[in-house]
């Protein structure tokens, strides 16, 4: 249709696109002859082709406060036509706050626990699907973690680590350690990263710490995994 003159467009066209592959309808976008509503869940500035992105606005949608989670929920609660009120699904104050939380401001993941937790709780003698905080942490505990070996979120956690280290904050380093493992990261490269920060940070003011990350590679090496995870601890 782009290819028509406008004067046979009854309707300006506006396309959404997820941002891949937009090459073809740049010149589009560029003349006017569409308007595009692009979206992504990446930096944009990794994502999105330059030459699209100097002829767009960028909008960043930021993560929904825990109020605003708790407030569709609610709404889910006592919806009857497109949430569970017809379930007569009761939620337990310790189990919302928890669910809440771990949604982390994404209500895909509150909504979508929410009513796992509903279809899994059997009704009492009245018809009343009480829910409680083992069952919504049941719900929740097979929730996938954010990662990508390549992309954005793989050098967002590295990173985090790094910081945790510099700011002496074990808890913290050994948590995106555990993270990154978790959601399946090569060892190897997290200790090579921890072999270059014992040079490069600690350098000097803990020579020892260079021998220690050296000790680490070797044992992961050796030993594989998932028993070298104990060594990356120990390391961290």
């Amino acid at each position: 249709m782009a290819g028509y003159p406008l004067e046979f467009v009854q309707y300006h066209p506006y396309i959404f696109s997820p941002f891949r592959h937009c090459y073809a309808i740049l010149p589009y976008v560029e003349d006017g002859t569409i308007t595009l509503i692009g979206a992504t869940t990446e930096n944009p500035s990794f994502e999105v082709i330059a030459p699209l992105l100097s002829r767009c606005r960028v909008f960043t949608l930021n993560a929904l406060t825990d109020e605003q989670v708790g407030i569709l929920v609610g709404r889910a609660l006592e919806d009857s036509e497109r949430g569970l009120a017809e379930l007569n699904v009761e939620v337990g104050e310790d189990a919302r706050k928890h669910l809440v939380a771990m949604a982390n401001g994404d209500a895909r993941i509150a909504l979508n626990a929410l009513e796992l937790a509903a279809m899994t709780t059997k009704p009492d003698g009245e018809g009343k699907r009480t829910i409680s905080l083992a069952t919504i942490e049941d719900a929740l505990q097979h929730r996938a973690l954010l990662y990508d070996r390549a992309g954005e979120e793989h050098y967002n956690q590295i990173s985090a680590l790094h910081k945790s280290l510099r700011g002496s904050d074990p808890d913290a380093a050994l948590y995106w350690l555990g993270r990154m493992l978790e959601a399946g990261e090569d060892p190897l490269y997290i200790v090579r990263r921890l072999i270059r920060f014992a040079s490069e940070d600690v350098g000097m003011a803990d020579p020892q710490a260079l021998t220690v990350a050296v000790a680490a590679q070797q044992a992961v090496h050796f030993v594989g995994m998932p028993e070298g995870n104990l060594a990356l601890a120990e390391a961290v």
